[in-house]
């Protein structure tokens, strides 16, 4: 029924990580796939759990024509660099205008929401701005989000609809592909009035381990959200946003679209109000090292499953470097025979163990190159357990359909701890990440996870408790605990959390 331009360009930054996101970084395919262009689109993305995916299925299956452009996704770390943010926004910009003057009428892109470049905060609302200013205002421009967007006015202001993720573990990611299919055929059909938008923004922010859909209070906020696209509302979405990215628009917000202003303002304010009304909620307790580690080995003894321990600060879905040791440190140390840790990314341990060969044991300094306000790299003789090329398909409802390449791929294992170590970064939110390389999830005892929410997807139906364990990362899930510099006055760091104030310039 109409030609529609498609393209994406994902990160979810975050500010206070060492590691800079470049070109390249977008080009690998880890976790994701790298960046692809053009009709390849078409092929890659259907199969797999990703937003571009689910809108290419809905709007074939209901008659449109796709016009596929670019699409690539960087590992969550540090500012992206001028160089790529600039090189691949214009690729975009001036991809998308191409298919106009094609015939293309109207465009959907897949967008992260939490990206910040070395020289703009807000790298999806630039985005949008340039491409309107090439576009005009009349074409429809529809957005998926992820659920961890910092929706920002300029966001609001150059798009025709926001549509965010309902999940976390981010399990919708194509469905949400589909909604927005949807609603952009409900745009191109006019079988709805122009759309009337609310925004509000609200002022605190959240740890992400509280904000998982599983379980309360987010899960019941997700059951309201779905339950209130009805009637006159013709999509609404709550995110919490990414609080560690350090920008003036940083934070949760609500967007809601309807047929009329009163109801777009009414099911907005309904939406502010319920979250702010279980802000305390949101908090999550969080043991160090040594203690869940003491906890895990007492409740082994009477667990009939794995017990599951969460390395939320070392996330590289957060940023964070994945090659931290505070935890391996304390499992070691605390006698955790038959635990495993998964995955620490050090490139040169996974050389170093492929080339020594299995069974053979070395002399490493693991992990803590590249997060220095850590602990030390773990220096110890490691026996190689197991060796892969770090290549399978996921099949989990988070990763599911991707094909994941973690280079060189190993097991080492000292005291009867084992650790896989990996070239690539990737969070831990697969069971084929230890399958693959001869680990079997459900028959580990202790199993840690460099991950702060979507191993949940996976995990949770063999876990006989999960820990959330807060050792040293890039990832700081106390926002009180991160050094802003941007953020707006008046903010609550953490829920019900102290107000920020930035420091006023000298």
């Amino acid at each position: 029924m109409a030609r529609i331009a498609i393209a994406g360009f994902m990160h979810e930054t975050n500010t206070f990580a060492p590691v800079l996101t470049t070109y390249e970084h977008f080009e690998q395919a880890e976790g994701f796939p790298g960046l692809t262009q053009g009709a390849d689109m078409l092929s890659v993305f259907p199969p797999a759990n990703i937003a571009t995916g689910g809108f290419i299925k809905q709007a074939q299956a209901l008659g449109h024509d796709i016009a596929p452009v670019l699409w690539c996704a960087a590992v969550p770390a540090g500012y992206v660099t001028e160089d790529a943010y600039e090189r691949i926004t214009t690729m975009i910009v001036d991809g998308l205008v191409a298919e106009v003057e094609k015939g293309a009428v109207a465009i959907y892109l897949d967008l992260h929401g939490a990206m910040v470049a070395q020289h703009q905060q807000d790298g999806e609302g630039e985005l949008l701005r340039r491409l309107r200013a090439c576009i005009g205002d009349e074409m429809p421009v529809v957005v998926s989000l992820d659920l961890h967007v910092n929706i920002t006015e300029l966001m609001v202001a150059h798009a025709d609809a926001l549509i965010g993720f309902r999940t976390y573990p981010h399990i919708d990611m194509a469905e949400t592909g589909k909604r927005s299919a949807d609603h952009m055929h409900m745009i191109l059909t006019e079988a709805r009035p122009q759309q009337a938008r609310a925004f509000r923004k609200l002022d605190f922010l959240g740890p992400l381990t509280g904000q998982c859909t599983m379980v309360e209070p987010s899960k019941s906020l997700y059951d309201l959200v779905a339950a209130m696209q009805e009637g006159p509302v013709s999509t609404i979405s709550y995110t919490p946003g990414f609080h560690p990215a350090d920008i003036l628009e940083c934070g949760p917000a609500v967007v809601a679209y309807a047929d009329d202003q009163e109801a777009a303002d009414a099911a907005a304010d309904r939406l502010r109000d319920w979250v702010l009304g279980h802000e305390g909620e949101f908090a999550v307790p969080m043991l160090s090292p040594a203690e869940a580690v003491s906890k895990a080995r007492g409740m082994h003894n009477s667990a009939s499953r794995t017990i599951v321990l969460a390395d939320i600060q070392d996330n590289s879905g957060a940023g964070g470097t994945s090659d931290t040791t505070g935890l391996l440190k304390a499992l070691v140390e605390g006698n955790a025979e038959g635990a495993v840790l998964g995955h620490l990314t050090d490139p040169a341990a996974a050389k170093a163990a492929h080339a020594a060969g299995l069974g053979a044991e070395i002399e490493l300094s693991l992990g803590g190159k590249l997060f220095e306000g850590g602990d030390p790299p773990f220096t110890a003789t490691f026996r190689v357990a197991a060796l892969s090329d770090g290549q399978f398909l996921c099949t989990g409802p988070f990763y599911g359909g991707n094909n994941a390449q973690l280079g060189k791929t190993a097991v080492l294992e000292i005291g009867g701890v084992r650790v896989v170590v990996c070239e690539g970064r990737m969070q831990a939110a697969d069971k084929e990440m230890f399958r693959h390389i001869g680990i079997e999830p459900d028959q580990v005892p202790i199993l840690c996870l460099k991950s702060s929410v979507h191993f949940r997807g996976d995990f949770t139906d063999i876990a006989e408790d999960i820990l959330v364990v807060e050792a040293p990362g890039a990832f700081i899930d106390r926002p009180a605990k991160n050094a802003y510099r941007n953020l707006r006055a008046g903010v609550r760091l953490g829920p019900l959390g102290p107000v920020h104030q930035p420091e006023q310039a000298s």
